[in-house]
């Protein structure tokens, strides 16, 4: 397709990865596996080229197998005073034959921890994205923890023990959503039941993982009474901490601190050379958990919905 000085298309395959990562990001150097296990193709990554060269890109992706990507996470672009124009023709014209149906997927940006000090080219890209119809949902932080950090002693207050079955884990889950600070846990109870919110959770994202379900842990009191779990997983790029939470009769006891040097612990003996982790900015227990474990802040980032 070509507007006027402008073509807009996607990459013919792998051979154009070249082309496609003249612009820089983090994520540039994970594109060639993506494409061979099948997070990405190529009809996914978008190219908008001036005189041959690239001046606007945007990338696409999913898990294996999903027919739609399930979040967009390339949009970048030249200081040219025209770029925010460059990337929002190039979107426009990529949407309708990446998502045909339905609304565009969140798009999601990692930053350096401190991009406030230096923001106008995040500004512009969320400009671009406000144009398309897009506005911030919510900002998050990227969590890292690194071999030879001390993790913290047990309390002992708890028993520890694996995860019994599915419907164990979404029963936890459906509980732990009962005053939730997560932002995109309370978006999707405004559409579903707590239930129903867990069991996608589950199916959708959890289960997905190919790190070991062996890992996960549920945390009793020593008389059986559930106080909450934590899944260590791996998702395809690192080892991750997917999620932790303690149910809401008790939370406020420090709990999440014996549950989260549980999880670290069992990736530690995996030799992890590193585990990370994310939270939302306003979830403040939750980054002090992290912070109590030894979890530095490496990233953030903005997640933004249309």
């Amino acid at each position: 397709m070509t507007q006027h000085d402008l073509v807009l298309r996607p990459i013919t395959g792998p051979d154009e990865l070249d082309l496609f990562t003249t612009l820089p990001y983090v994520l540039n150097a994970e594109l060639a596996n993506d494409l061979a296990v099948g997070r990405r193709r190529p009809e996914w990554l978008w190219v908008a080229l001036r005189g041959g060269g690239l001046v606007a890109r945007a990338g696409w992706w999913s898990r294996p197998g999903h027919a739609q990507p399930e979040v967009m996470d390339f949009l970048d672009f030249t200081d040219d005073p025209g770029g925010v124009d460059d990337a929002v023709r190039l979107v426009e014209a990529a949407l309708p034959t990446v998502v045909p149906d339905g609304t565009p997927p969140e798009f999601t940006r990692f930053l350096p921890p401190d991009w406030r000090a230096d923001a106008e080219s995040v500004n512009r890209r969320i400009a671009a994205l406000e144009r398309l119809g897009a506005g911030l949902f919510v900002e998050r932080l990227r969590l890292q923890w690194d071999p030879g950090t001390a993790i913290p002693p047990l309390t002992g207050r708890l028993a520890i023990r694996p995860v019994r079955d599915p419907d164990e884990l979404i029963t936890l889950m459906t509980l732990v959503l009962d005053g939730t600070l997560d932002a995109h846990s309370r978006d999707d109870l405004t559409a579903l039941t707590p239930v129903e919110a867990a069991r996608a959770q589950y199916h959708d994202e959890l289960k997905q993982y190919p790190g070991s379900h062996d890992w996960w842990r549920v945390a009793t009191l020593h008389s059986g009474e559930p106080v909450g779990f934590v899944l260590p997983s791996h998702n395809g790029y690192n080892h991750i901490i997917a999620y932790i939470g303690v149910v809401p009769a008790h939370r406020g006891h420090g709990h999440i601190h014996d549950l989260l040097a549980t999880g670290t612990a069992i990736l530690a003996a995996q030799d992890a050379p590193r585990v990370r982790a994310a939270t939302d900015v306003g979830n403040t227990p939750m980054a002090a958990a992290f912070a109590h474990a030894g979890y530095a802040v490496f990233q953030r980032q903005i997640d933004l919905r249309w």
